[in-house]
């Protein structure tokens, strides 16, 4: 063997002996031992994932040593973490059991904290819905979350913007008090929130202040979707949902792979479409007919194992035939439900469109994320909209000024920095910083008609217009880290600084019809700015492997502004109103217990909220305009249990109970103050709870066809719409039901919701317009997969 043979047989063997090192490799099989193909097996905090082949093997290369998290899944089986030590210049060999679904509970992985990590081991108040739960509960918005959630409460007036309130914390301007990701994405405002759900993987839902890693917006919690991404599986499905009335909502997704380990593709789509639940009695036509069209793309590129680029884009598309369907007084709405009265029916057109580039970098020492998004979203009405929600012709409301008005523009980008997927300390940090740009121009008239003396107006068939054009910046600086004392406690502290500035400039005119608009309030421009400090401090004490115990302090921040031009003498314009502060403490026990078939959290808390903004509808204009005036108390408690306690039988209880209560509150309006001390926080159910029982067998013995029968109770105590709590909703429950057939490839189910049709407040202005909650609805869903 001459020495050029010799020379070549060390270099194969050195670079063998490379390629094998530093690998993690195994098999996962099923409680039967049988291989598990298509296993998905993913490296927490990285971008390394791999795919079990016919025996349930599978190789990741390129692990540096240390300690790392892996999460493997499956189709009909429970998912399953393992804590795994890779050795330098070794091959890491691991083999995984994974148990069938319907004998075991899910082990939850969230990015609550912006890190990957087991849901019962996150030191936070978080409620986690996988993808199957979404697909169980029928889940096509995020206000079906109400009470699925505990304290979770969400709805809107016809018009597709939510209103969140999470343990009192609740929204009640453009600027929400319970933040929106998707996608890692901020929504910003909730002119660019895009509130359908379309191929989830996660919803993970954090209760209380989360003001240090999520900054503003964030004070009642944050709603963080996550939806499915390409990987080297080829996947798709469609769905068809047809029902009561005239429902058609018809969904489509693929994800593929164009060049293995490199490149990946993936889009949804999704049309949906139904009829008004009420009736115009004016006319005798239907209103509130609904149609829109969302979608979510991807373009997914992994230039080397550890660094990948997504570019993501969304949009939503709505119409509403009748927006704002509303009926004055209580009486009037329950009595005679979902029939109204109004002599102008507008069209509300609202186009939404959301892009992101994220690159990401896993290294051996630091994780490294950027984040870039934009947000736009044009929101008009094609025609008058009523504004007083009755047959006579006394305000409408006006917004159709082209495509430069009523046109809202945000880019934000965020750039952090992270520990790295191998653990090889006891302190994990994260650390970055925020920037965001606003720019958002308003046009809006308000027009008085010929019965405009019915509200006092000595004036008729005019209008005031009102502009204003907002430019909003800010930038923000953050960190957080967790340190391991011992294996069992660990410390927490988090701080972030926030700065904002506020440019708004207004303008009034007033015209009379036939005539040209003229001048009443020159251009006149304001701006303010303000910081915010939000530190989080506590602790997380693991007391044996399947129970942690947490408490944490944290504080967030809603932000200011200033108000808008309206005709109230009392509400200035330019007034500026400074950000709201939520300081929390809470303490909660997470268990999972019984070999993982149960699962038991509970949370208690006690939120202070000084320099409450509180809003105030100014009429006729149609206007909110919003002061610091209120203190608020908020105290309470949650339960979360989830149970298998037999093979196909699943159950689910969430509880939540919330007195959230104003200390103080003085409201300024039409020159005069009333004293509402001690008033209920609006749109804050008491009480939330929610049981959902589910059994699963198959059609026959060894049938791959399963025959499935869900049901969920949904029960809302007392909650106000009113400041001055005199529009009250009484405790009421809701049913909801869901039985079919499942298989592998297809799924076919019958459902209903609001069984007995049940008829509740969903929303009300303070002035007492009211629109009812959904209507007794069901329908058919017919699914097929494909890989």
């Amino acid at each position: 063997m001459n020495v050029k043979k010799l020379v070549c047989i060390a270099l194969l063997i050195f670079i063998t002996g490379i390629a094998k090192s530093q690998q993690l490799q195994g098999t996962i099989t099923n409680d039967k031992a049988a291989p598990v193909a298509d296993a998905f097996i993913h490296v927490l905090n990285s971008n390394l994932f791999a795919f079990t082949d016919d025996l349930g093997k599978f190789v990741i290369p390129h692990l540096t040593k240390g300690s790392y998290t892996i999460i493997v899944s499956a189709t009909g089986y429970a998912s399953k973490q393992a804590t795994i030590q890779v050795v330098e210049q070794h091959v890491t060999n691991i083999d995984m059991q994974l148990a069938d679904a319907t004998l075991q509970l899910d082990e939850v992985m969230v990015s609550a904290e912006k890190r990957e990590a087991s849901q019962q081991q996150v030191p936070v108040s978080i409620s986690t819905l996988t993808a199957k739960q979404v697909q169980q509960y029928r889940l096509w918005d995020t206000k079906d979350l109400s009470a699925i959630i505990p304290n979770f409460f969400a709805n809107n007036s016809g018009d597709y913007r939510n209103v969140s309130s999470i343990r009192g914390i609740t929204t009640t301007s453009y600027d929400p008090a319970v933040a929106t990701y998707v996608d890692g994405v901020n929504q910003f405002t909730l002119d660019t929130y895009i509130g359908a759900l379309n191929d989830i993987e996660r919803i993970e839902v954090l209760r209380g202040p989360q003001g240090t890693l999520y900054g503003r917006n964030a004070t009642g919690g944050v709603i963080n979707i996550i939806t499915k991404q390409p990987t080297n599986k080829s996947t798709g499905f469609v769905e068809i949902n047809t029902g009561n009335y005239g429902l058609q909502r018809y969904t489509g997704g693929l994800r593929i792979p164009l060049v293995k380990d490199k490149l990946f593709v993936g889009a949804t789509a999704t049309f949906n479409s139904r009829d008004g639940y009420y009736t115009n009695t004016f006319n005798n036509t239907g209103f509130d007919d609904q149609h829109s069209i969302a979608g979510n793309y991807y373009i997914k590129y992994l230039p080397a194992t550890n660094w990948a680029i997504t570019l993501n884009v969304k949009h939503q598309n709505n119409r509403n035939k009748g927006a704002f369907p509303m009926v004055n007084g209580m009486d009037e709405a329950i009595n005679n439900p979902f029939m109204l009265s109004q002599d102008a029916t507008a069209t509300m057109i609202d186009n939404t469109f959301n892009t992101s580039l994220t690159i990401s970098h896993s290294g051996s020492k630091v994780n490294f994320t950027s984040l870039s998004a934009y947000q736009q979203n044009h929101r008009y009405y094609n025609a008058p909209l009523d504004g007083d929600f009755s047959p006579a012709d006394i305000v409408t409301v006006i917004n159709d000024y082209g495509n430069s008005w009523n046109n809202v523009k945000a880019f934000t980008q965020e750039l952090r920095l992270g520990s790295a997927a191998a653990k090889k300390s006891a302190f994990q940090w994260t650390a970055g910083t925020y920037f965001y740009y606003q720019h958002n121009p308003n046009k809006q008239a308000t027009h008085f008609g010929k019965d405009a003396g019915l509200f006092g107006i000595p004036d008729t068939d005019f209008a005031t217009i009102n502009t204003s054009t907002g430019k909003n910046s800010g930038i923000a600086f953050f960190a957080q880290g967790n340190y391991a004392i011992t294996k069992q406690l660990e410390l927490i502290a988090g701080l972030r600084y926030d700065y904002e500035n506020k440019k708004l400039n207004v303008e009034g005119a007033y015209q009379k019809d036939g005539t040209e608009a003229f001048i009443i309030r020159p251009d006149t421009a304001g701006s303010v700015h303000y910081n915010a400090v939000s530190p989080k401090i506590g602790f997380n004490y693991r007391a044996s492997k399947n129970t942690n115990l947490f408490a944490t302090y944290s504080r967030g921040f809603r932000t200011g502004g200033l108000t808008q031009l309206s005709s109230d003498p009392s509400q200035p314009p330019l007034y500026p109103y400074q950000p709201e502060y939520s300081n929390n403490i809470e303490a909660g026990i997470k268990n999972t217990l019984f070999k993982d078939k149960l699962r038991l959290n509970i949370t208690l808390f006690l939120s202070r909220i000084n320099d409450a903004q509180v809003p105030t509808l100014v009429l006729p204009d149609a206007i909110t305009v919003t002061r610091n005036t209120g203190k608020l108390t908020s105290k309470g408690a949650e339960l979360e249990l989830s149970a298998t306690p037999v093979k196909g039988f699943r159950v689910d209880y969430n509880f939540g109970y919330t007195h959230a209560a104003y200390t103080s509150l003085k409201i300024a309006q039409n020159g005069e103050t009333a004293n509402l001390d001690g008033k209920r926080q609006i749109f804050t159910p008491d009480l939330t709870s929610m049981l959902a029982i589910q059994y699963s067998c198959p059609i026959a013995d060894g049938s791959p066809i399963q025959f499935v029968a869900r049901a969920e109770w949904m029960h809302f105590g007392t909650q106000y719409f009113d400041l001055a709590n005199t529009i009250q909703q009484s405790p009421y429950s809701v049913i909801n039901t869901r039985f079919g057939l499942s298989s592998a490839k297809t799924d076919f189910f019958i459902w209903s919701r609001n069984i007995g049709n049940k008829k509740y407040i969903a929303y009300a202005y303070d002035f007492g317009a009211i629109h009812l909650a959904d209507p007794q609805t069901y329908g058919v869903t017919l699914q097929y997969r494909f890989k």
